[in-house]
Parts: structure tokens; sequence; C-alpha cells
């Protein structure tokens, strides 16, 4: 048995993301064809369409060395090639951060490796990563697992450096091996590893990130301050029989707990090793009690709920999945991760894409309907009226049109006044942006560079950057007091077209800035962390604080920009329902308008021109029930929702699944 559970969550998740991108295309058709489509309505489909291709799930792994992170990885991912692909053997094998992912524009599988020697340069990874030349690359022939396995080897190599250079690429000489000649140590030969290779999950948008221990967690901010951040779920590593080591505190509390609220319930502890408990002549329980009394206080000691902390034996799974032994792979416990990443992190995605696309999408469609059923109904009146005029309906018709032209004119005018407000709102979006522009930050950033040059002590450190902190803390309450002013106009917009339009009440999208200042409160604690670290950690801190506050910097740099476009799209797209439901209004009374007219025009049979409206409101029956059908595909349940039908997942899900379905 293999990662099935798993690969078919994932399978099903892409599937139904393909099914959105079909539906989200096939929308876009329909409005083109029935003239509806405007800018800001295929800049907003364009933006969704994007963001499901692009989706991708990353899976962290951390941990102290020798915690056994490789192997949990090659017996989750590459039990199918019959041994270990990730090198891991007894002490120190993961040397350097490894990511594992695939690239669709790769014509074969490789391994890219980063020299440690540009720790010594200012840029940071995520920026040789825009730089190919730098990096060493060794091709993957996924046809022979044996020189596979040696060319994954390469990322475990190490190399002898003397002890001064190695203090100068921000590594601790008490944490290196020695190379059997004074003053020679032995460091990582690579400061980061990139594998891309054609794995059936890889493919399916997962990504997995294998850390090395503390120094490296610590040597290289990107790792703490945006990659590990960015992560779905972090899985972290602890060894069984020793449970939860002062080493294995010190990661979890300077590098992993102070995360995000926001990602709080995706951080999993794993006990590793069970398997040194296994004691046949104590018998079972007796193992089973010992293993339940180790993950009780594991969860304790690390503010996790217990069934946040999995006991398992990486190694056994390992070789149960090579030897097909279903009994060893159920002591083992490997199939309880696998569960719990099916259940947790698959469906935290599902819930993102419900929330990010499906919902935007499923508005869009709602007010498209809402406006066909509407000019429908319109429709069938008229021809009522119609027949019940056979005698003279060119008359009835003339005052059908003058009618029609009548609502066509309030539309117009809504129109008008909503482009008007849209115009406003974009000055006011402007705003925004300048309560956060790029300027203001690079003159924080030029500032606390100059207060810190030349003055490394811990005290000038923590005051210059408890200023930049302040400084910057101090846009987001501007930009908090402009939103506020924006969110109080959007508002009043609403509040006006619900009473126009009682049967289509809507609710105003407001610009947050909380999580805004949320994000940057996350930076400050990590800041605070890491000068707290400095005296234990490193032995010339100069080094590494430059490193740390130059990525600092750039995450900062990055909320910033983030912001700013963040504000530019809300701005563009906070009326844009109103506008579709007004434009679409308009348009399809033009059309009808100009049926009438053509109508009126012409001396027809009263028979004909019944014809000629029966077949225009069959037309608009069509283009309801394609819409209709659209908008019931978007509203299906994502798979796993689909599933707590049938399979016993947690309650909560299982209730909020009924309560869709009700």
């Amino acid at each position: 048995m293999s990662m099935e559970l798993l690969s078919q969550q994932v399978d099903s998740y892409v599937a139904w993301k393909r099914e959105l991108v079909r539906e989200i295309t096939r929308y876009r058709s329909w409005l083109e064809r029935n003239r509806l489509n405007a800018p800001a309505l295929d800049a907003r489909l364009e933006r969704s369409l994007q963001l499901l291709r692009t989706d991708h799930i990353t899976l962290a792994f951390v941990g102290e060395f020798s915690r056994g992170k490789s192997e949990l990885i090659n017996s989750l991912f590459f039990s199918a090639y019959g041994q270990r692909m990730l090198p891991s053997t007894a002490g120190r094998t993961t040397m350097c951060p490894t990511e594992l992912f695939y690239d669709p524009a790769s014509e074969r599988s490789y391994i890219r490796l980063l020299p440690i020697e540009t720790r010594a340069a200012q840029a940071s990874v995520s920026q040789f990563k825009r730089v190919p030349r730098h990096w060493v690359n060794i091709p993957l022939a996924l046809d022979d697992s044996e020189s596979m396995a040696k060319a994954f080897a390469q990322v475990a190599r190490s190399k002898p450096m003397p002890v001064e250079k190695a203090i100068a690429l921000g590594f601790h000489p008490d944490l290196l091996e020695g190379a059997g000649k004074p003053g020679i140590v032995l460091v990582p030969a690579w400061r980061h590893a990139l594998i891309n290779m054609d794995h059936p999950l890889l493919r399916q948008g997962l990504r997995i990130l294998d850390t090395p221990g503390l120094n490296a967690l610590g040597s290289e901010p990107e790792l703490t301050l945006s990659m590990l951040p960015s992560a779905q779920a972090i899985i972290y590593l602890l060894a069984a029989d020793t449970g939860v080591t002062a080493s294995d505190m010190a990661i979890w509390q300077q590098h992993i707990r102070q995360l995000d609220d926001d990602t709080q319930h995706n951080l999993f502890a794993v006990l590793n090793k069970i398997d040194v408990l296994w004691d046949d002549l104590a018998g079972e329980t007796f193992v089973q009690n010992a293993i339940g009394r180790i993950q009780q206080t594991t969860a304790r000691q690390l503010g996790l709920s217990v069934a946040d902390v999995l006991p398992l034996s990486a190694k056994q799974g390992m070789l149960a999945k090579v030897r097909k032994d279903n009994l060893l792979l159920a002591r083992s416990q490997l199939g309880s991760l696998e569960q719990l990443l099916c259940e947790r992190i698959v469906t935290q995605k599902e819930q993102m894409i419900e929330t990010r696309v499906v919902s935007q999408i499923l508005s869009m469609l709602h007010n498209s309907q809402q406006v066909l059923s509407q000019r429908l109904l319109k429709v069938r009146e008229q021809q009522t009226q119609l027949a019940g005029h056979q005698q003279d309906n060119g008359q009835m018709l003339h005052e059908l049109t003058a009618k029609t032209k009548e609502d066509h004119a309030l539309h117009h005018k809504r129109l008008l006044g909503l482009k008007g407000n849209q115009r406003l709102l974009h000055r006011q979006g402007d705003l925004l942006q300048a309560a956060t522009r790029a300027q203001r930050l690079e003159q924080h950033i030029e500032k606390v560079r100059t207060n810190l040059k030349g003055s490394w002590t811990g005290l000038g450190i923590n005051r210059a950057i408890q200023h930049f902190f302040k400084s910057v803390a101090a846009d987001l309450e501007s930009l908090e007091h402009e939103a506020e002013t924006a969110n109080k106009m959007v508002e009043a917009i609403y509040t006006r077209h619900n009473q126009e339009n009682p049967l289509n009440g809507m609710d105003a999208p407001l610009f947050n800035v909380k999580r805004y200042q949320r994000e940057l409160r996350q930076l400050q604690e990590q800041s605070d962390q890491f000068r707290l670290q400095l005296k234990t950690l490193l032995t010339d801190p100069s080094i590494l604080s430059k490193r740390f506050y130059d990525t600092l910097m750039q995450e900062v740099i990055a909320l910033h920009e983030r912001i700013r476009n963040d504000a530019e799209q809300w701005a563009n797209d906070a009326l844009m329902p109103l506008m579709q439901h007004t434009m679409e209004h308009k348009q399809l009374l033009e059309t009808h308008m100009l049926r009438l007219r053509v109508l009126a025009q012409e001396t027809q049979q009263t028979q004909k021109r019944s014809v000629q409206m029966e077949r225009y409101g069959n037309e608009l029956e069509v283009q309801l029930t394609e819409a209709s059908d659209i908008l019931r595909i978007m509203r299906r349940p994502p798979p796993i929702q689909r599933q707590a039908k049938v399979v016993n997942l947690p309650v909560g899900l299982r209730q909020r699944d009924a309560g869709e379905s009700a």
C-alpha cells in the first residue's frame, strides 16, 4: 500500500479545479456571446483562472537533525522506487533546505544546487533563483532509481573550510564537525537545493520543503521569514524515545510557534521512531500506553491538541511499503499522518478556492441569472399583452417599446451614476496606495540602515528596528483611516442600490487592513525573537544580523507592495457587482427594445409577430438554461465535502456539508 488516500484526494482536488476552470471559461464565452462582457468582468475572471492554474500545496518538514525528516518524506512519497531517494542515514543528512516540486515548463527533471559560498553575497535565495548560472545543475534519470539515488546524495555533501570562513558565512563552529585538521571544519556544500521531478503528486501541485536543523534555520532567515509561513502545513519532527529536547523546543519557539495565527491549525508534530519503543515481551497494550503518554506530554509541551501530535515510525512505514506488508504498515501508524494530510490540508485548500474563486464567480453568475430571469418574465408578460390585442397590437408594441425605453433610460442613468462613483472610488484608492507608497517605505528603510550601520550591538539593533516598525505601523494606521472613509462610501452606494433593487440586495465588499497589521506584527515578533537568540546562536552577530535584516526588509517591501496592489484591485472591483447588474439590465433592455421596434415597424401579420416574440423568449430561455447549468456545476461541493456523506470524516466537516446541502 502506498499513499493512495492522499494521492486520491489530491487527484480529486485537481480534477475539481479543472472543472472550475472549464466552467469559468464557459461563463466567459457566454458573456461574450450575449454581449454582456466588460473589461472589469473579464479581468476578474482571468484572475480567478490564474489562481486555479498556479495554485499548489506546500508541506514543510522541520526539526532538529536525526529526527527522521528525510526518511518520512521517503516513506510518504518515494516508496514506489523501492529504495530511499533523499539521503537518510544516521547523523546529518539534509545539509541544506531542499525543495521538491514539478516544473511543467522544464523538459526534463533536474537537481539544482546553490553553492554555500553565495551566503557571502547580499542576495537572498529567492533572488538567486532568478539567476540560473549560479546553480550547479544535475540531470535526473527517473527510469534509473540507482542513478537518481546517487544524484540525490549530492544534497547531503559537505566540504572542508577554514573555521573563520565558516563563521563569516553564518555558521556556529560548535555546531559543525571537524575535518580532521586543526582550524578546518565541515560545512554543507550547498546553500539550497531545488529538485524538479515528474512525480504523480508533485505533478498535481504538491511541493515539499525539507529543512535542516537549528543552525540552518538560524543562518538562513528566508526560511523562517518567508518559506515556512507560506507553507500550507508544517510537520515538526521529534524522536519518540527522547520526546521534546532543549534544541527541539528552541526550534519550536524561535521558528515555528510564532507563525501567523491563521496557520496555527496547520502545525503538526510527528513523534517519529516509535519502533524503538516496541517491546514484544511487554505486550502491545503496554507499548501503546507508553506511546500515548509521550504523545500527551508532547502535546502539552508544544501547546498542541493531542490529535495534532502523531506517533509513527517512518522507517518501518518505508519498509512496509517496499515489502507490501500491510500489518507492519498498520503498526507503523504512518496512515494516520496520510489521513490527517487529506482531511486538513486538502480541505483547507478547498476552502481557500471556495472563498477566493467560487464564491465570487457564483455571485457574478447569480447576478446574470437574475437579470435574465427578470427579462424573460417581462417578455412573457408582453407576449400575453400582445395576444390580448389581436386586432391592433401595433399600438401595443409602440407602448411596450416606449416603456422599455423608459426602463433603459433609468438603467443608463444608474450606470452613469455608478461610473461617477467609480471615479470617486478610484481617487480614494489612490489615497489608500499613497498611505503605503513605496517612496515612504524607502525612507524608513534608508533610515534604519543608517542607524544600523556601524552599530551592530544589541542596544543599537533594538532601537533602530523598533523605530522602523513603529514608522511602518504608523503608515498602516493612516491606511486604516483612509480605508474607513472608502468603506463608508462603498457601503452608502450599496445601501442605495439595495433600496432601489430590493430583489437584488448585495453586501458591500470592504477593504480590511487588520490582516496586514497582523502580518507586520508577526514580522516584528520574528525580529524580536532573532535578537533574543543572537547571544546563544552566533559567535559573530554582525554577519548574520545584516543578512537577517536584509531579508526582513525584503519581506516588509513585499508586504507593502501587496497592500498597494490589493488597494488598487479593491478600488477597481468594489463596485463591479453593481456595475455588472446595471450594465446587464441595460444591455438586455437594448436588445429587447430593438426587437420590439422591428416588430412595430414591419407590417406583419399578428400571428407572425407572436411567433417572433415567442422565438425571442425561447432564446432568453436557452441563455438562462446555460447560465443555470454553469451555476449548478459551480455550486457542487468540493471533493472532500462530497465524500463526507459516505466516509467517516470529523463531525465538523459532516455538519458543514449537511448545512450547505440543505
